[in-house]
């Protein structure tokens, strides 16, 4: 009865979600492709055998990388068929194909739209990455044999708790899975308290991504010819920036003189760049907006040409912005100090993994749930600092880059504890291919 009734609402909400989509496409055109794709209907050629892998987003996405990676060599005759929920998910996922790979978006979670995908790709498998599961979806999948796994699967305890106040409904659709391959022990309790038939606790995928070799020479030569370090807020979400360039101004407010506040915000070798990097680049006017209404100059990343830009002393204060997609290991390996965005809203904070592998070390807020584990273990490495707002977190910042010895004590520190926890994706790729082998 349960199945039924949301069945039904899924069905019904269908022209909302059109309407939304329509909506959303005015500034991520993205949104405007393929729409039938979302309701079952493919102009793509049926077929069948190919492994699945869903990655909703742009995180997801790159996880996909890291795991997409090693099963090609695992399998190197691997067919593909990528899905993705969001635009900047799908232009990420997109990097992906390779001739005769299929990306298409994920069906709506109706039983209509899920059958005809399943017909019409008859998957050999599903892999789901990190948290997307749907009851519709996993139903026809449990009913049709085709084994449905979750990899590098995360829970967190806000998501758990919304769970468990509706096991009646999320029992059964987490026990339909045939497999889920947790990151940490935490997330594989919550799994099995609610179900799910948790077959290992492998890691996190995300330590075994390799950072990009010529950003990290680029951006550490650009960093070298600084006269001043540069402390970035990474990743950033909505709210955050402006109380960014609040502490900003207060900082250079203190100072008390304008020629005090040139030198500690915009140039000097005693004062800092400061920089943001948004987390998602429909959001880059805006966050430019923010910059110019705080009374700041704002450089664009995509102005900048071969080098940052170097302000003359008579020039406003500056803010560089980076407003370009899949370059942050250059964001990290130019910064001296990464404030981790998510993490000074209520958000959940996004991941550390790549700014300690770049070796810049980290100052986070008091909001960490979505990767607690990892942010644990970072401080306990010595490669992150915790704070309890962005007020302490620019000071902070200040101070560490202030003292050489320290910083590139926490950047060592950073780099060794990304290079510990790599292997999942390994363990996550041979684990798939043997499920393949014995689907039973």
């Amino acid at each position: 009865m349960v199945r039924a009734l949301y069945s039904f609402l899924t069905w019904l909400v269908q022209p909302l979600l059109r309407r939304k989509l329509a909506r959303r496409a005015v500034a991520e055109p993205g949104y405007a492709v393929a729409v039938e794709e979302r309701f079952g209907h493919y102009s793509v050629p049926a077929d069948q055998g190919r492994v699945w892998i869903h990655a909703v987003s742009l995180g997801e996405s790159r996880a996909a990388a890291i795991l997409l990676a090693r099963l090609r060599a695992q399998m190197p005759g691997l067919r593909l068929l990528l899905t993705n929920g969001t635009a900047t998910g799908r232009a990420e996922g997109e990097k992906l194909l390779r001739s005769g790979d299929v990306q298409v978006w994920q069906p709506w979670d109706t039983p209509g739209a899920v059958a005809r995908f399943l017909d019409h790709f008859s998957p050999s498998i599903g892999i789901l990455m990190e948290t997307e599961i749907w009851p519709n979806l996993t139903d026809a999948c449990a009913a049709r044999g085709m084994p449905l796994v979750v990899a590098n699967a995360r829970l967190n305890a806000s998501s758990y708790a919304k769970a468990k106040r509706v096991a009646w409904v999320a029992r059964p659709v987490y026990a339909a899975l045939t497999a889920v391959w947790a990151q940490t022990e935490a997330d594989a309790a919550r799994f099995r308290s609610l179900g799910a038939p948790v077959k290992g606790v492998f890691g996190n995928l995300k330590f075994d991504a390799a950072p990009d070799a010529g950003q990290l020479h680029q951006g550490r030569a650009w960093r070298a010819a600084l006269a001043r370090p540069v402390i970035l807020l990474a990743s950033s979400r909505e709210g955050e920036e402006t109380l960014f360039l609040k502490e900003i101004l207060a900082i250079a407010s203190a100072e008390r003189s304008e020629s005090a506040i040139h030198s500690e915000v915009s140039g000097g070798a005693s004062g800092a760049q400061w920089m943001i990097v948004p987390r998602h680049p429909q959001r880059f006017d805006e966050v430019a907006g923010l910059i110019t209404q705080a009374g700041f100059r704002v450089a664009r990343r995509s102005t900048w040409g071969d080098a940052p830009p170097v302000a003359p002393q008579d020039e406003a204060l500056t803010i560089w912005l980076g407003d370009s997609l899949g370059e942050m290991a250059l964001y990290f390996s130019l910064g001296d100090v990464a404030l981790l965005g998510g993490s000074f809203a209520p958000l959940g904070g996004q991941n550390l993994i790549e700014a300690a592998a770049c070796g810049c070390p980290v100052i986070m807020g008091p909001h960490t749930f979505n990767f607690a584990q990892a942010a644990e273990l970072a401080q306990a490495a010595g490669a992150a600092q915790a704070v309890s707002d962005m007020a302490v977190a620019c000071r902070t910042g200040l101070a560490l880059a202030a003292e050489p010895a320290r910083q590139n004590q926490m950047a060592d520190a950073a780099r060794t504890f990304a290079a510990a926890h790599r292997g999942a994706a390994d363990r996550t790729a041979s684990a798939i291919r043997a499920l393949m082998r014995n689907p039973a």
